[in-house]
């Protein structure tokens, strides 16, 4: 089934133009539909990638017999009520994160997910940074040991999008569901278990003299069943460029993530510090679009699963649940 045609559609071209892009490059996929609140921008993408049908309202999308895939890149608080009729309409859907903004909506998600018998996946792409998926590799043949302790930060020069952007003129946002999520998602996968206990706190500094409503910075703390505990802070007003801080602590090896090389440590004497060169990021917005793909061709999980999306998102929102009362969240 590797070769079976595909038509897909795509919703929001931001970084949904990466999404037809990447779905242009597959063999046997075609982009047969897009659509965008902003008609000159609509118009303009459907020209630049050769989409032969631009809609103003992505229902007639999604009720389009034809389409097999949604890929859903819209405002996030259109998530869930597009993803919903997505499956409604029998369609297999990619998902931007967050899917969904609150326990609610995610509860319609995974609702209409599981009656559909079909695909959901999302855009948690670093699971494709090669360093990371080696990492990922080297847990899993034990050669860290018994991982103890975990912390992924995500670090992104980034707050112009909260104080200027679509995402501060919403009713409400979280800047762990939008970008945190990414290491949040990565530790749970590295680990290979689930998070049991969230503790998080949040400020908001950066933003104070601006329009924005919602903590700027959040630390999270998770508790994972074999009792591994993990950190995970969200920035997105450092003053540098880009960076997922990635730090894995077990009781043979230890790892450090860094712009260049990244660390590998044995013990605490020099000889036991090693270079890891493994590329990092050498990653793409839609490089997890083949494998979401060759899912559906293949009637398979695809690697970013449905319930992968469901359970970080409950994390995510029990983090936010843990900021606002200032208690330990259980999971």
């Amino acid at each position: 089934m590797t070769d079976q045609p595909l038509t897909v559609g795509v919703v929001g071209l931001g970084v949904g133009e990466r999404h037809v892009v990447g779905y242009r490059a597959i063999p046997g996929v075609a982009v047969k539909a897009v659509c965008d609140l902003d008609a000159d921008h609509l118009a303009a993408v459907a020209a630049r990638q050769g989409v032969p049908e631009a809609h103003a309202d992505w229902r007639d999308l999604v009720a389009d017999p034809s389409i097999d895939a949604v890929s859903i890149c819209s405002y996030d608080d259109a998530h869930v009520e597009q993803t919903v009729a997505a499956f409604a309409a029998g369609k297999h859907v990619f998902c931007e994160k967050p899917v969904a903004l609150d326990r609610a909506g995610l509860e319609q998600v995974e609702d209409a997910w599981r009656r559909s018998g079909k695909r959901l996946s999302s855009n948690l792409i670093l699971r494709q940074s090669p360093r990371f998926r080696a990492v990922h590799d080297m847990v899993r043949r034990g050669e860290f040991g018994d991982l103890f302790y975990m912390e992924g930060d995500y670090i992104h020069q980034i707050l112009w999008k909260i104080t200027q952007g679509w995402r501060g003129k919403m009713d409400f946002y979280c800047v762990v569901y939008g970008g945190g999520v990414h290491l949040i998602d990565l530790m749970r996968w590295i680990a290979g278990e689930e998070v049991v206990e969230v503790t998080a706190m949040a400020t908001k500094k950066l933003t104070r003299d601006s329009a924005f409503k919602y903590p700027d910075v959040m630390s999270v703390l998770m508790r994972f069943e074999s009792d591994l505990l993990a950190k995970s802070t969200t920035l997105f007003g450092p003053q540098r460029r880009k960076f997922h801080s990635l730090n894995l602590y077990g009781t043979r090896l230890s790892f450090e993530n860094a712009d260049g090389p990244a660390r590998l440590y044995r013990g605490d004497a020099p000889e036991d510090e090693e270079a890891f060169d493994v590329p990092y990021p050498a990653m793409e917005k839609g490089d997890l679009l083949p494998d979401f793909v060759a899912a559906i061709r293949g009637a398979r999980e695809p690697l970013v699963t449905g319930e992968d999306v469901i359970r970080v998102m409950k994390i995510c929102l029990a983090a936010w649940d843990s900021a606002e009362s200032g208690r330990a969240v259980r999971l």
